[in-house]
């Protein structure tokens, strides 16, 4: 995954960003991390809003309308995957999918996308499994920064996960190596 310079605001002349500047039309790497980004959406309007901007942002995006579909979609996913979950949906709500998804330990990063904005809201749906929340109505270019947010935290992840098999395998060989060696 391409790294992006930071410069702190003090040691810069370039403006901060705001929320009336647009996200940028393609990510930082999204095309090429093969993640997919499942969204779980009842309303059609919201669920081809998101799947519009996933896509132009350069990601594979599967679209569910319930959350039985999306928890479907969730399980037939190999390796990690976003997720944008609506809370409210019928079937199973966004809270029920966070809470089996981390029952199944698949690396999937939630982010729960909802009207709900009470500070009890937002602590329920993170103590249930999500990773972010945002309230909607959200701003594009925040979405895009969480979903950016959520490829950092899965590439470290993978890196993490392939670090240990190879920690792992070395430590077999090492075994193997003292076992036909005598001392």
């Amino acid at each position: 995954m391409k790294q992006i310079a930071f410069s702190p605001p003090w040691q810069t002349d370039a403006p901060l960003p705001t929320p009336a500047n647009p996200a940028p039309a393609a990510p930082v790497a999204a095309a090429t991390s093969g993640i997919p980004v499942v969204i779980a959406e009842d309303d059609p309007v919201s669920r081809e809003l998101i799947q519009s901007l996933v896509q132009k942002w350069g990601f594979r995006s599967i679209v569910t309308q319930d959350g039985h579909e999306a928890m479907g979609a969730l399980r037939a996913i190999e390796g990690t995957a976003i997720a944008l979950l609506d809370w409210m949906m019928p079937g199973m709500d966004g809270l029920q999918i966070c809470r089996r998804v981390r029952e199944s330990e698949k690396t999937i990063y939630i982010i729960l996308l909802t009207a709900r904005g009470a500070r009890e809201n937002i602590v329920e749906g993170l103590q249930a499994g999500a990773d972010d929340y945002l309230v909607k109505p959200y701003d594009k270019s925040e979405l895009f920064a969480r979903i950016q947010v959520g490829l950092r935290i899965l590439d470290l992840h993978n890196s993490l996960a392939k670090r240990v098999a190879e920690l792992e395998e070395a430590l077999l060989e090492n075994k193997r190596l003292r076992h036909d060696i005598p001392l």
